[in-house]
């Protein structure tokens, strides 16, 4: 039911935002088809309704979006919704498979009037894929080489109308002339408490429990992050354990089976605790390094930025600049507590 550390095989992880295999299919099960059952995110919401709206009235396909900030907050739920409300098909891929210039250009020439491409992790593009998709972007063409060498020539060829829709965690990693292409940039934040226990009831419900009280489903919704996708995969830990005899109906006994694997009231786990103590005890608060630091928890830079920082900084338990990390006061008494 967990994740292992990368490096640190005595670390599990059952906070970490990413997609798991395991996952695939009933999650897809719990997201919602329509933008009016998406919870959260209302600005972004009024945005969406308002320009899908506008270009069926138009008649033209809807404006490329690019959706940015940490994973696990619904930016591919979000996208098959926009492709359900425009009645549009839709693809998916994400920026590292896209490896070659062939591969978008197959990609591109493949859809179909007003179909919607969704790349996740669009900020891993390479550049000569970034260059192909300007013109697609802007124009619906693009330019493709016939023949080699001397001789080659390149020749525009029309594609279908589409919306390109981006993701990313790293808005200021994609290229300016990429992101000004976008006529919608949109980020999303960290949902509050009261959001994710809608989610988490109605995921109950989905898997075919309705017992479950308030209490506990706030309790599930405390230690979530401000992320949906670990609501949801404490909603099927929690399922799991009433699969098998133990009652999950109430708030205390949701609680401890969320102190078996060691994630508090914040949300925060094993890992999290390590940095933080690591933090104020070893370096008594001073800055480190964030290459020293990931270095004595025992896990990836990447890691470190990507899955435990953002909810840390979020909280306001660390500081941070591009090379060091600092506690702050309210993760030395997070501590002490």
């Amino acid at each position: 039911m967990s994740i292992q550390s990368s490096k640190n095989p005595d670390i599990t992880r059952v906070v970490k935002p990413e997609i798991r295999e395991e996952d695939i299919i009933s999650e897809v099960s719990l997201r919602p088809r329509k933008l009016d059952e998406y919870v959260g995110q209302e600005q972004m919401k009024l945005h969406l309704k308002v320009a899908i709206e506008s270009a069926k009235i138009r008649k033209n396909p809807l404006e490329h979006i690019l959706f940015y900030w940490p994973p696990g907050l619904g930016k591919t739920t979000i996208s098959t919704i926009i492709a359900h409300e425009m009645g549009s098909a839709i693809k998916s891929t994400s920026g590292p498979a896209i490896e070659k210039q062939s591969d978008i250009v197959s990609l591109l020439t493949s859809l179909t009037e007003w179909e919607i491409l969704f790349i996740d992790e669009i900020h891993r593009l390479r550049p000569q894929i970034e260059e192909i998709l300007y013109s697609a972007m802007e124009d619906y063409n693009i330019d493709i080489m016939i023949g080699s060498g001397t001789g080659s020539t390149s020749v525009k060829m029309d594609i279908p109308k589409f919306t390109l829709v981006g993701a990313t965690t790293k808005l200021s990693s994609l290229s300016n002339p990429l992101r000004d292409r976008f006529g919608n940039v949109m980020k999303l934040d960290f949902y509050e408490p009261a959001d994710l226990a809608k989610i988490i009831k109605r995921s109950f419900q989905i898997l075919g429990f309705t017992n479950i009280s308030s209490e506990a489903i706030m309790a599930i919704a405390l230690r979530s992050r401000g992320t949906p996708r670990i609501a949801n995969r404490y909603t099927k830990i929690l399922r799991d354990y009433a699969i098998i005899g133990r009652s999950i109906e109430t708030q205390s006994e949701c609680e401890a089976i969320f102190t078996k694997f060691g994630v508090d009231i914040h949300g925060l786990d094993i890992l999290d605790r390590k940095l933080l103590s690591c933090l104020m005890e070893s370096f008594h608060g001073r800055p480190v390094w964030l290459s020293t630091l990931a270095s004595i928890v025992g896990e990836e830079v990447a890691t470190i930025e990507d899955v435990v920082e953002p909810y840390l900084l979020q909280i306001g338990f660390i500081e941070r600049t591009p090379r060091w990390r600092q506690i702050t006061l309210k993760g030395e008494e997070y501590l002490r507590k």
